[in-house]
């Protein structure tokens, strides 16, 4: 049977709970339990790990999608108005070859983004595998998800768009700082949610442009996918920049929270809401 709060993991109390939202979990094996810091409190050799090198790198492809979608906007734009004056024109040959070049510029840097995200997702992926981690020395009591999940969630289809979530928010929690009474802090959870929403939205909205540009054949329809596609590519820069802020809120948690004790502090009333 599953528990009957998480839905997730295997219920072992009489209550229907897992051993994570029970409480009942067992200690932390000694692979990750720290027996050695290093300056600004990180492990040296053992956990946890700074995650601003990571960081900075995931901020820098993040700005080269920025980059990328920019000039994907710009180009389909482009391509837009070729198709636009190619049906104004009644078909035109030179009206054709405008098409054709601006068809092959397009198509260029349709090659080029999915190249930048594969690389970008799996940096980001690395970085929040590693906070997932930390976060389970710093709170394990408010990890939903094993730190498996950090990684695994985002390849599980329908599932990725809630099980990632769901890490994400576990970390977000577990990483804040201690407060001057000895209690998590509670840090708003408004930049993870917008981000969250975002990102999904952006991955409808692919749905919806892929499928558009395979039903397209005539001009006007052509016209009409491309400025929806360069809507799509403008929802993601702002999902981008969204990333961008999410990963330098909580690497900053993580580095304020990896100075103070390592020891679970009970939860903040509404912290989960």
């Amino acid at each position: 049977m599953l528990c009957t709060r998480c839905r997730i993991r295997t219920a072992v109390t009489d209550d229907g709970l897992c051993t994570f939202c029970s409480g009942t979990r067992p200690p932390l094996p000694a692979d990750m339990t720290p027996r050695a810091t290093g300056p600004g409190g990180w492990g040296a050799g053992d956990w946890p790990r700074s995650p601003v090198g990571l960081s900075w790198a995931v901020t820098a492809l993040l700005g080269t999608v920025i980059a990328t979608d920019l000039v994907a906007i710009g180009s389909g734009l482009h391509l837009r108005s070729a198709w636009q004056s190619f049906a104004a024109a009644d078909h035109t040959a030179v009206q054709l070859g405008r098409v054709q070049s601006a068809d092959h510029l397009h198509d260029t840097l349709a090659d080029v983004q999915p190249a930048v995200f594969l690389v970008t997702g799996i940096l980001f992926i690395l970085w929040f595998h590693r906070t997932r981690r930390n976060a389970e020395l710093f709170d394990p009591s408010v990890q939903k998800m094993g730190p498996g999940w950090a990684v695994g969630g985002w390849f599980v289809p329908v599932a990725n768009l809630w099980f990632p979530y769901r890490v994400a928010d576990g970390i977000w929690t577990g990483s804040a700082p201690i407060g001057p009474e000895g209690g998590r802090t509670a840090v708003p959870r408004a930049l993870l949610n917008f981000w969250w929403a975002l990102w999904v939205a952006t991955l409808l909205c692919d749905q919806i442009t892929a499928r558009m540009q395979d039903t397209a054949g005539e001009p006007e329809q052509q016209a009409h996918a491309l400025a929806v596609v360069a809507a799509a590519d403008a929802l993601e820069i702002v999902a981008a920049v969204l990333a961008i802020l999410f990963v330098r809120a909580l690497t900053r948690m993580q580095v304020e929270r990896a100075v103070q004790p390592l020891v679970p502090m009970p939860p903040v009333p509404g912290a989960h809401r």
